[in-house]
């Protein structure tokens, strides 16, 4: 059916059951494991795993409640119906507005923890780059694709080393997650990992191609046309098994070190990605954060080399300035949604360590006007600097003319929202992304007027290094 959007959104948000079961158990000893074997449970077609900050890992899962827009429409979806609406050309405000319904619809649950009290109702999700030329420059590389997908869970775990909290919309869902995580872990094996050899071809994949682009690309800065863009390759995985995406992040997330991870199978992508930052960090209070992170070092085994080359990243000049530029942006784009005065580095030009890589890192935060709420700033950061360039819409068409294709997922974000105003967006790098036909790797690099083609390729084989050791293959 198709009605306003405010009538519509108000009829889906009322069909969307409620999370009225909650019970809280004890702590389990490993959550990312525990995480991971829900995921493989097969509870639902969609699910996502979210880790936050702190240690949290979130559990969601579901097949009924779901929200996708593309540059024509929104579809929403809950209890068999469908509602439809027009988007105008702006894809991101019909969607936020669709999951701001729910808000109005918060009530409360059978343990007296619920909505009206507590953090509201989640979503778990994903934004493609392609979002990007909708908000900042030409539409048109925008395309057809589904650019958002959210889904409501049926049920959601949150794994603390506190607690084990489960939230469902009846006791069926409550049983079904209650029994797996009494069962044994999950102990099946992978049925192949990479060897060093392999993973350095797998890496090695479109490097000469990677490097003329990099070249083009400081043609242009040279010519005035931007300061940076940060260009990638995409690198598909060799046929024959498909990866497991859910070993594939358990080994990844024990080897890294990053600001969020994610392991997803939503709208249509599968993911399993160990961020390195986040685009942006939303509280119900109007607190708003983001993290961007440029700059890069190799990350190894030896720690006087790390040490040496944690020196040279804090003394390089390529590496300052393209830090320096984009923590510029970053203050630009909060200061458009926050109080004035508001917006401070809490953090300036840090190291820190991601898996393969260390990154000069910053913290630029602020707190959100009255008229502003968490997807207008995601507006505003989305997507982030740090896989754009500077000035963002010139970077955006730099990378339309060297890149080959679309990026889809990557350079985009995961995201965890509530209903309370909530938005937490992890940027989407050091990632292995699939559709239902193929697989592939992505990495790119900051491009300024003193990159090599070299040094920039190099860059990428190191940030795949995150990602590539712990690739685990399907035994089916």
């Amino acid at each position: 059916m198709s009605t306003g959007p405010r009538n519509t959104w108000a009829a889906w948000a009322r069909s969307v059951p409620p999370l009225a079961h909650t019970s809280t158990r004890e702590p389990c000893h490993d959550p990312a494991a525990t995480a991971t074997r829900l995921a493989r449970a097969g509870l639902a077609d969609q699910y996502a795993v979210y880790e936050t900050e702190g240690g949290t890992w979130h559990f969601a899962a579901g097949s009924e409640v779901r929200v996708t827009a593309d540059t024509a429409g929104v579809t929403a979806q809950a209890a068999g119906r469908t509602w439809t609406s027009r988007t105008g050309g702006r894809p991101l405000a019909a969607f936020a507005d669709a999951l701001s319904a729910l808000r109005d619809e918060d009530g409360e649950d059978e343990g007296g923890e619920g909505y009206k009290g507590g953090e509201g109702r989640h979503f778990y999700g994903w934004a493609a780059f392609e979002l990007a030329h909708l908000l900042h420059a030409d539409p048109a590389p925008a395309g057809d694709r589904p650019l958002l997908h959210a889904l409501i869970p049926s049920v959601e775990v949150t794994l603390t080393g506190d607690s084990t909290v489960i939230r469902a919309v009846d006791g069926a869902w409550a049983r079904k997650v209650a029994d797996l995580l009494a069962e044994a872990a999950d102990g099946r094996a992978s049925h192949d990992e990479p060897t060093p050899d392999r993973t350095e071809g797998i890496i090695a994949a479109g490097c000469a191609a990677y490097g003329q682009a990099v070249a083009r690309t400081v043609e242009d800065i040279r010519a005035g046309l931007l300061e940076k863009a940060v260009v990638s390759r995409k690198v598909p995985l060799p046929a024959g098994p498909r990866p497991d995406f859910a070993a594939t992040y358990l080994a990844g997330r024990r080897a890294n070190t990053p600001a969020r991870s994610y392991l997803l199978d939503l709208g249509g992508y599968r993911a399993a990605g160990f961020s390195p930052e986040t685009v942006l960090e939303v509280g119900d209070d109007g607190r708003v954060s983001t993290q961007p992170l440029a700059g890069t070092r190799a990350l190894g085994a030896d720690p006087a080399e790390n040490e040496r080359r944690r020196a040279e990243l804090l003394s390089d000049p390529k590496e300052i300035h393209e830090h320096a530029v984009s923590v510029r942006l970053a203050w630009d784009e909060m200061a458009a949604v926050c109080r004035p005065g508001s917006v401070v580095a809490e953090e300036f030009m840090s190291v820190r360590r991601r898996g393969s890589v260390q990154h000069l890192a910053s913290r630029v935060t602020g707190r959100l006007r009255p008229d502003a709420g968490p997807w207008d700033a995601f507006a505003s950061l989305f997507p982030a600097i740090t896989a754009t360039g500077v000035p963002k819409r010139a970077a955006l068409e730099a990378l339309a003319r060297h890149e080959d294709g679309p990026r889809g997922l990557y350079g985009g974000a995961v995201f965890r929202g509530s209903s309370r105003g909530a938005l937490d967006a992890a940027l989407v790098l050091r990632t292995l992304i699939g559709t239902e036909n193929e697989a592939w790797l992505r990495a790119g690099a900051g491009v300024t007027a003193q990159s090599s083609p070299e040094r920039e390729t190099e860059e990428t084989c190191e940030k795949l290094r995150s990602v590539a050791p712990y690739l685990r293959l399907s035994a089916d």
